[in-house]
């Protein structure tokens, strides 16, 4: 697998910081080619073998601005138990429904835009409903549950300018954490 490169801006890069913007229709030939890339990079984060050969860090989803891009398109490449992988490739997305049941990822939400340990959890929802636009511009809805609703949530938070570390209480990390079911 030739593994694209790709430039991860860092969380100190006030450009993660940046509301994206919405996304017409069609796409060019260049907005494709990242998508593609970006699934790509994110498959190959996720082989072992590959990711010590590049010094790739795991990871599941990515946003365009996370790439210095200002628009509202993400992807996610979940490897499943048996291999194969989950892909989901979101323009233009904003979350409909929400389940009032919070969720939390027990080892701790992690990000390929920062880079050192972060101690605390991040309350997100057990269930989203997703309307978002497909490659071609197809208006669509998806209901995603526990660990791909929290990615989901993640990358529309990047969107918006947010990083998961925005939502970890500073002076009490673990707060409420008994309010909510750790997965």
């Amino acid at each position: 697998m030739k593994v694209p490169k790709i430039k991860i801006y860092d969380e100190k890069d006030k450009i993660l910081r940046t509301i994206s913007k919405t996304v017409s229709f069609p796409l060019d030939d260049q907005t494709k080619k990242l998508i593609k890339d970006a699934i790509t990079f994110l498959k190959a984060s996720q082989n072992e073998e590959i990711a010590e050969e590049y010094n790739l860090r795991a990871g599941m989803g990515l946003a365009f601005i996370q790439m210095g891009i200002p628009k509202r398109i993400f992807v996610i490449a979940n490897q499943n138990e048996d291999e194969t992988f989950e892909e989901h490739i979101i323009i233009n997305p904003e979350i409909i429904s929400q389940s009032e049941e919070l969720i939390y990822v027990g080892e701790g939400e992690g990000c390929l835009s920062v880079n050192r340990p972060v101690e605390g959890i991040v309350p997100r929802h057990a269930r989203v409903t997703v309307k978002y636009n497909d490659i071609n511009g197809n208006e669509k809805q998806i209901r995603v549950r526990e660990d791909i609703a929290i990615a989901f949530q993640h990358e529309i938070d990047h969107l918006n300018g947010i990083l998961f570390i925005d939502h970890i209480d500073k002076k009490n990390p673990y707060k409420d954490k008994n309010k909510m079911r750790e997965i």
